[in-house]
């Protein structure tokens, strides 16, 4: 019958019969794994076969329209060396959906077809049929992951039980499609470069080992939670009163079927999810409450605030300077600039969102400088310069220091002031410093490095600082910076492909400038001490740290942590960074990179308010940033330890 079906099925394809759709020849009893095949790709593609199968998974609505069938009694203990075709496969009918039963015995006639990588069977209406005769019960896999494509490739569609230890290492795209990439082991993903030199031997494992770890937990559904059409429908996994954090260890309480979609691999729950439904896995608990306890004398931060600009884009725009586009919040409120015309500000889109932004890196740096071990001394990347709107370059500078003194007491902080000489043409947002007052007080004035190396980014700012109840032994320098972006370039700037992104050439002419520029201060201020701290737009093993760490500098939160300050496309690495210089580091007591931006969902950043019901924003410190601070310590020579 099977031999005659597929015959009748190539003369009907030659054009020498036609055959009515709903009456076009299947092969007969075909087993799943047959229409899966030993690679990528079906090799029953484009025919018509009839299978069977238990209902593993059913998806009536959200999106997906269809089921997961698995051949009866498969599953259980797998030997990946010998199992090469998957025993499940994806049924593509709403309708089907609608009418069976995960558990369900169900027999199907569909085409055969490849979506976007995914095997499916696609039935006309009416072609299964629920059957009344027993099955056996699949069994969930027993699989741990990682696993390489071609293993991946022998389970598609099939129930599994995964064990073993898991992490989140991606929740950028949880607030809006309720994907959380997983990635096997006790720790995120790195990225190539923060670990290992780019192009090297060791940068491929890591890229190898990055693909083989990485799995992404989805919600059973392809829907969009920042679309108007699904803004009132709850988001699943998260709420304002919990974490889902890169680096939370995760464990499953429940089935998952491993399937393709959007060019991931993923584990879906064995129906939709919705926001109050249990959950298939559990999350471990990492937000930490503050830093940790930096020992020393005196303790040095920087922190990139995520363009905190006072300019607000409607009063920008009111003014006539230019025109914005905002995102908006679902009731059609602007919430953030998207872009401003004339180089014009990048940050919140009135006082109400301003607020709370503030809110939270107001809550973040007065936890990160209040108390014992707390920070002295705090650099910034991302405030605006308000010179670029026609005022006095330190007024948003000053806005927020009275922001940090409404909420810490009066007179706690303080900042750097300006110097008179600043290049004559800046970027939009600037570097600055603030510092407690009780603790540190500046030495003469700060000092901008202007050259052409920095014509693309924001020039580096100097400042001497001495400890109080200190004498000029204890003086030290630092130089914040917010070196060139990865994300554009052209020419010799142009990405090479390399793992460091675009604009290379540019952070290198940077670092070399930098550290010509540290000694001439180091010489000025007449002592060794001298920190280089800000966002580096570079990696660990990046060439432009390498041409720092060259000059005799150590990169300190590398050295003393474990811990990383930044997370993109699901990947973990430090961009931020505090170097020392030899005689700076040998006073270094301890470090901390304080994880509270990073790894947190970006949908609790201000700039997502109310984008779904599910509000997730709260004023506190977390996901201030995009970044996270990191804290040194270290020990003077004036006082004790404090």
């Amino acid at each position: 019958m099977r031999k005659f079906a597929a015959v009748l099925t190539a003369v009907a394809t030659a054009g020498l019969i036609v055959l009515p759709s709903h009456a076009v020849a299947a092969i007969d009893d075909v087993a799943i794994a047959e229409i899966q095949g030993p690679g990528d790709t079906s090799p029953l593609a484009g025919q018509t076969v009839t299978t069977r199968g238990v209902v593993t998974a059913a998806y009536p609505a959200g999106g997906y329209d269809g089921i997961y069938l698995q051949t009866p009694g498969t599953g259980g203990n797998l030997d990946l060396d010998s199992h090469d075709a998957s025993d499940g496969v994806f049924v593509y009918s709403e309708a089907l959906a609608g009418e069976v039963q995960v558990g369900d015995h169900v027999e199907v006639t569909g085409r055969v077809s490849e979506f976007r990588g995914l095997t499916e069977i696609s039935p006309p209406a009416g072609s299964w049929t629920v059957l009344d005769e027993p099955a056996e019960a699949v069994k969930p896999a027993a699989v741990d992951f990682p696993l390489d494509d071609g293993q991946r490739e022998s389970l598609e569609g099939m129930l599994l039980g995964p064990s073993g230890d898991y992490t989140i290492t991606n929740n950028f795209t949880t607030n809006q499609y309720a994907e959380i990439g997983l990635a096997a082991g006790d720790e995120p993903l790195q990225s190539p470069t923060n670990v290992a030199r780019p192009l090297s031997a060791e940068y491929d494992q890591v890229l190898a080992e990055n693909a083989r770890r990485l799995v992404t937990l989805d919600d059973g559904a392809s829907l969009n939670f920042l679309s108007s059409a699904n803004q009132d429908t709850p988001i699943p996994w998260l709420r304002p009163d919990n974490e889902v954090r890169v680096g939370a260890p995760t464990s499953f309480t429940a089935p998952m079927v491993l399937d393709f979609r959007n060019d991931l691999w993923k584990l879906q729950p064995t129906d939709q999810l919705e926001a109050d439904d249990p959950e298939p896995v559990t999350f471990g608990s990492t937000r930490p409450a503050a830093p940790e306890n930096v020992r020393g004398t005196m303790q040095i931060a920087t922190f990139n605030v995520l363009n905190y600009f006072t300019t607000l884009g409607e009063d920008y725009a009111a003014s006539g300077a230019g025109t914005c586009t905002y995102f908006r919040d679902r009731d059609g409120n602007n919430l953030t600039v998207n872009s401003c015309t004339n180089n014009g500000p990048r940050g919140a889109a009135n006082a109400a969102n301003l607020e709370r932004q503030q809110a939270k890196i107001v809550a973040a740096i007065n936890q990160l400088g209040a108390g014992r071990g707390g920070a002295d001394v705090v650099s910034l990347e991302e405030i605006e310069n308000s010179a670029a709107f026609g005022i006095d370059r330190d007024t948003a500078l000053r806005r927020l220091v009275e922001a940090l003194n409404a909420d810490a007491g009066a007179g706690t902080w303080d900042y750097v002031r300006s110097p008179r000489r600043v290049p004559e043409v800046e970027d939009v947002i600037r570097t600055a410093f603030i510092y407690r007052t009780d603790a540190v007080r500046p030495r003469g004035k700060s000092t901008i490095l202007d050259v052409p190396a920095f014509d693309n980014a924001r020039e580096p700012l100097a400042q001497e600082f001495r400890p109080s109840r200190a004498g000029s032994k204890d003086d030290f320098v630092v130089i914040v910076n917010h070196f060139k972006s990865k994300g554009s370039g052209s020419g010799e700037d142009a990405d090479q492909g390399d793992g460091q992104g675009a604009s290379n050439a540019s952070r290198v002419k940077q670092a070399h400038a930098l550290v010509e520029f540290a000694e001439e201060q180091r010489r000025k201020a007449r002592t060794e001490m001298v920190f280089l701290t800000g966002d580096f737009n570079a990696y660990d093993e990046e060439d432009p740290v390498q041409v720092i760490e060259e000059a005799g500098y150590t990169n300190v939160t590398r050295e003393l942590t474990d811990k990383e300050t930044y997370q993109f496309d699901g990947l973990v690495g430090s961009l931020d960074h505090v170097f020392a210089s030899t005689e700076a580091f040998e006073t270094v007591t301890d470090a901390d990179i304080w994880n509270i931006s990073a790894y947190e969902s970006v949908g609790r950043e201000y700039s997502r308010y109310n984008t779904n019901v599910t509000n997730l924003y709260t004023p506190g410190p977390h996901r201030s940033s995009d970044h996270d601070p990191e804290i040194v310590g270290f020990v003077t020579r004036g006082r004790g330890s404090r």
